[in-house]
């Protein structure tokens, strides 16, 4: 596994031959201090930076890659890790080493892609949820989408501006391998990281500003629309026809309470919400009415007006990280490497149709 040296630094343990060497051969070629080659000056971009290689005191023969901790900058990292491209053996393997690869996942030619594990820090119970290798196989053509999209909800909502960074940093990938045909990439991952704590968001009521810290807890509502909502407001599935019902708990009613000044002013006795990002600095100006005699009853028509206006693309200051990490099967090549291309686009097609709908 990863180790953890003192400096912060991640140890990989280098493989036995000739995977290890042919690894480590890649970290020193794309790293060399007197490398003039665009195209791996380009790449560092989209790797852990490589600090040579280390050993333990106690055990010199023992040979670890130094590798940035891409998660260090992160306070709850939520991590996945996939593997890339049509092909998980590389073109030396022997017909029984291709037989064992294709029998893991038959179907990696047809989806360009595997999930290998994943880590998500849910916001709702402050713990994480862990899937192996067994969750990414089991995904078929028809399961995909909702299996990656597992990785980008926190237990109150789809993290759709995680979703958008993600995919821009996918395109510059896939814009360098489409620009290359020195090197070809097989059974290589990428790895992906975001902050997976909540970002502070205000809720304005009238004149008066509430600054909720830790965030405002998020909800799905029906048909994959993003409901964004107050503490003192709980959203609760119903299975009855298949909607999503709201109610409104007593501390919603102190919450009103504290500003009948601002409500009081108005001749129908109606509020006027609008939500603000503080991380964004962008208003979202959505203003809806809500009636005082609903506010005992279900408020979610008007509720959706007011808070289902989550942006579908990257906030200012939206943590991500996409790195392409293990390169002990990484060929010189002159052709584009179609296999990893194909991975790539299949990937930001199946992230974009979950950001679409």
């Amino acid at each position: 596994g990863i180790l953890q040296h003192p400096d912060g630094t991640v140890l990989k343990q280098l493989q036995p031959p000739p995977r290890g060497p042919r690894e480590q051969e890649f970290y020193n070629k794309v790293y060399d201090s007197d490398c003039c080659d665009s195209i791996l000056l380009e790449l560092r971009e989209y790797l852990p930076k490589y600090f040579g290689v280390w050993s333990p005191p106690t055990a010199p023969n023992d040979t670890y890659l130094k590798l940035e901790d891409v998660t260090r900058k992160f306070n709850k990292p939520c991590i996945m890790d996939v593997k890339i491209g049509q092909k998980s053996y590389d073109p030396y393997a022997s017909a029984e080493k291709i037989q064992q690869q294709v029998s893991k996942y038959p179907l990696m030619e047809e989806i360009g892609f595997l999930v290998l594990g994943m880590r998500v820090y849910h916001v709702s119970s402050d713990s994480y949820e862990t899937q192996n290798q067994h969750y990414g196989r089991s995904l078929t053509k028809e399961t995909v989408k909702e299996g990656i999209s597992r990785f980008f909800h926190n237990g109150y909502c789809l993290r759709k501006d995680a979703i958008a960074a993600s995919i821009q940093k996918i395109e510059k990938i896939l814009e360098w391998f489409e620009g290359q045909k020195q090197l070809n990439f097989y059974a290589s991952s990428l790895l992906f990281v975001y902050e997976g704590s909540c970002q502070a968001t205000t809720v304005r009521l009238g004149d008066v500003t509430l600054a909720e810290k830790r965030g405002v807890p998020k909800g799905l509502l029906s048909g994959g629309d993003i409901l964004e909502y107050n503490n003192n407001i709980h959203v609760i599935n119903s299975t009855e026809n298949g909607k999503t019902e709201a109610s409104v708990s007593k501390g919603l009613s102190k919450f009103y309470a504290l500003h009948k000044k601002a409500y009081s002013k108005r001749h129908h006795s109606q509020l006027s919400l609008e939500v603000e990002n503080l991380e964004q600095g962008n208003v979202w100006k959505s203003s809806a009415c809500i009636a005082q005699e609903h506010l005992n009853g279900n408020v979610i028509p008007q509720l959706e007006k007011v808070f289902c206006h989550l942006p579908a693309e990257p906030k200012e200051g939206t943590d991500v990280e996409v790195r392409m990490i293990d390169f002990a099967h990484v060929f010189p090549s002159n052709t584009k490497d179609e296999g990893y291309v194909y991975g790539l686009k299949s990937l930001i097609a199946v992230l974009q149709n979950i950001l679409d709908s």
